[in-house]
């Protein structure tokens, strides 16, 4: 699929006799970088597939690609350079839909499950953080793991087995927003006593208990379920909550990651970020899946005469508000493992109303819909709405489409929508085939959405309903595998280079930024990740395993695994 390129220069980017103008300045020197990356393999990721072996950047744009000596002669004499010794770059990875900014509130206080193989690794974590916080303080996480994805023993944790890893410190460990698993400190801790009634936070026979009434540790349900435990673990203090996005942060670059589309942008977080980027030292790009969604009939109206008076696109190429979602009207989103609805004819009419005021006020649209019925029955209040108000232009987006079937795409290809795929499979793979069967294998059927023609983007909505490595993701979709890679969940799977452009390229349509981010070319914001291994030519089962040794955001290194830690 991919093709060489010998060089692209910014002049390519216009026509004419102006394009004429920049190659000759090209030619003559006047076109100089301040970064070079070459001797390295450059998958631009634009219509071709072009590969390039060097790249050159000037501030925080990229000033062209293509071949070796080319760049070379593009440096300024205080140019760095960098010999990429054979290594792979890509684009800047993005995730289109991300709780980015809600996980720096307990961010290095979680015991983070994300990409661990086996249950054997978690075990030996839960030990270590025992030892690591002392007696008396919680080990928790808050989701983005599942027990399917440890290749040597799947099995749930039980609670007499929590009391012997960490004897002294109360345990709780939340399964994606499917269960939780607690020791005895830790059902202390909640008020879980024997043959006592629930606390009355906790939804009514979510506690699982034996025959006896003793508590067995494991909290079950949906996100209804676990959302008591996340309420009651601790958060960070105030004056803790910007050490806290800072340690997110590094941890979104390490994993290549550049740009977000973040729903729920946390205020108090997104100061912090504010912060930093007017000191020039914010390390990734947010965009914020924002609105006055309405939870009863009572605040339409309420919500209609906000959407009236909402106006995105205010902020810049790091910080903006880009989209109304996630939700539209409450009562209408599919809970995560649910597995029918049936929306009310009475919901359904407020959803179109709220639809209608979005629409009518030009407004783009990204809405959490997973449940093939869901999905039909808001394709229903969306082709209403596109009757008095046309959304072909608006970017309208459905969000997650776990369930999504072929007439639907076909729908939204008319509509001109796109498609937000966010994988759940690839941690909660096993949850989902025993409660869908082998219809499991469908869900989501990557490969029917890539031929349906429309936009469609890969995303995670990590960090509690998914886990948020890309490369987890990317080898998901290549190989049907959930984490862990053992054990195949899906058969419609995407080839690796189209895995690689609904992580970039289309994502950059999803946050808004296609003329900026999502491909290596001349104009586009440098960021970049230089890779460990070739994520083209490595055999599929290695992808998941790819580790980025640099990343770059806006012409900055803000990610080098050979430098060292950072103390930025």
């Amino acid at each position: 699929m991919a093709r060489t390129v010998t060089v692209v220069v910014v002049g390519m980017l216009v026509a004419g006799a102006a394009a004429i103008s920049m190659r000759s300045a090209f030619a003559q020197g006047a076109i100089t970088a301040d970064l070079i990356l070459s001797k390295g393999k450059i998958v631009i990721v634009d219509d071709r597939f072009t590969i390039a072996q060097a790249v050159a950047i000037k501030g925080n744009r990229i000033v062209a690609v293509g071949a070796n000596q080319e760049m070379d002669r593009l440096a300024a004499p205080n140019a760095r350079r960098i010999n990429l010794r054979g290594r792979t770059v890509i684009p800047g990875l993005i995730d289109n839909h991300n709780h980015l900014l809600r996980a720096a509130t307990t961010w290095p206080l979680e015991l983070r499950f994300d990409g661990v193989g086996t249950r054997k690794k978690a075990i030996e974590m839960i030990r270590a953080r025992a030892k690591q916080v002392g007696p008396g303080q919680w080990v928790f996480n808050i989701g983005g793991w599942a027990t399917a994805q440890f290749t040597d023993d799947p099995k749930p944790f039980t609670r007499e087995e929590l009391d012997q890893i960490a004897p002294d410190n109360p345990v709780a460990l939340q399964e994606s927003y499917y269960e939780v698993f607690l020791n005895s400190r830790g059902l202390k801790a909640f008020g879980i006593e024997p043959n006592a009634p629930d606390p009355s936070d906790f939804v009514k026979g979510s506690i699982m208990r034996d025959a006896a009434g003793k508590p067995t540790g494991v909290i079950r349900g949906d996100i209804a379920a676990t959302r008591p435990v996340a309420a009651r673990l601790p958060k960070v203090p105030p004056d803790r909550l910007e050490a806290s996005a800072l340690s997110l942060v590094k941890d979104m670059s390490r994993a290549g990651l550049t740009s977000f589309g973040v729903a729920g942008c946390n205020a108090d977080v997104l100061d912090i970020f504010k912060t930093w980027k007017s000191q020039g030292r914010l390390d990734v790009r947010v965009f914020c899946i924002t609105g006055a969604a309405a939870a009863s009939p009572e605040q339409v109206d309420k919500s209609l005469q906000q959407i009236a008076q909402m106006k995105l696109y205010q902020g810049d190429e790091f910080i903006d508000d880009v989209v109304f979602g996630e939700s539209v009207y409450t009562p209408l989103h599919d809970r995560m493992f649910a597995t029918k609805s049936d929306p009310p004819a009475d919901q359904l009419a407020q959803w179109r109303r709220m639809a209608l005021g979005i629409a009518q006020a030009g407004l783009p649209l990204h809405v959490h819909a997973e449940l093939t019925d869901t999905i039909d029955a808001f394709l229903d209040q969306i082709e209403a709405v596109n009757k008095q108000y046309p959304i072909k232009n608006l970017r309208w987006a459905l969000a997650h489409v776990n369930q999504i079937t072929p007439s639907q795409l076909e729908r939204m290809r008319k509509l001109g929508m796109y498609a937000a795929v966010h994988p759940w499979a690839v941690i909660n793979g096993g949850i989902m085939h025993d409660s869908f069967g082998d219809g499991a294998y469908d869900m989501p059927p990557l490969t029917t959405i890539q031929n349906s023609g429309i936009t469609w983007g890969l995303g995670t909505d990590a960090t509690a309903a998914n886990q948020y490595l890309p490369f987890t993701t990317l080898a998901f979709a290549v190989t049907g595998k959930m984490a862990g890679g053992a054990r195949t969940v899906i058969h419609q799977t995407v080839s690796r280079e189209n895995a690689l452009i609904a992580h970039t390229r289309k994502n950059a349509y999803f946050v808004f930024q296609e003329n900026n981010l999502g491909s290596i070319q001349p104009g586009k914001l440098a960021d970049l990740a230089v890779l460990d291994r070739d994520y083209l030519t490595i055999a599929a089962d290695q992808i998941k395993d790819i580790s980025p040794l640099m990343t770059i955001v806006d012409g900055r290194i803000v990610f080098d695994a050979e430098a060292g830690p950072s103390t930025r």
